[in-house]
């Protein structure tokens, strides 16, 4: 376990995962979901993970890991989803993965090291993330929670992580 996931649990935060772009909010995914995985077979990128029995991952359902593999909003997985536990969605800009959270603390920007990696890998870039007038990255609410920022992240522990909805803390 991560030592930021390690905190989130002693301060009581419950950690809710990734799911794939288009997922309804999480109570109507997991029973919606019949764990069919067809999703993650879909997936070019390989950015869905096959849900396991974990707490954390919820029953089998499929989810996001960012730092392993971002989604790279290829929108094919809610085409796949046979219960209408992914939403398909005409316009990528519309997912709501998550929302990107940056960790002053190992930041390199925060630490005036110059790094702009989030911010230049990130799909929409301008309208997700942009650096404030110190160069620190600032994210934005057009952030989809992609994951490429953290996937990029050169920081040893990602100082950039998506989180879901409602675990922006």
């Amino acid at each position: 376990m991560t030592t930021w996931v390690a905190a989130w649990l002693r301060r009581g935060i419950v950690i809710a995962p990734l799911r794939p772009p288009g997922a309804r909010p999480e109570p109507e995914f997991l029973a919606l979901c019949i764990r069919c995985d067809r999703c993650v077979e879909i997936c070019p990128y390989r950015s869905l993970a096959p849900g396991d029995l974990a707490p954390l991952v919820g029953a089998g359902a499929p989810h996001i890991e960012a730092r392993a593999q971002p989604c790279y909003l290829c929108m094919l997985c809610p085409k796949a989803c046979p219960t209408g536990a992914l939403e398909p969605l005409a316009d990528a800009r519309r997912v709501h993965i998550g929302r990107a959270v940056v960790d002053p603390a190992t930041c390199y920007a925060f630490q005036a090291i110059l790094c702009r990696t989030c911010v230049d890998e990130c799909p929409y870039q301008g309208d997700a993330i942009r650096q404030d007038e110190e160069l620190r990255p600032r994210v934005l609410d057009a952030c989809v929670g992609c994951g490429i920022c953290e996937h990029r992240c050169p920081a040893p522990e990602p100082a950039i992580r998506v989180v879901a909805h409602g675990n922006e803390r």
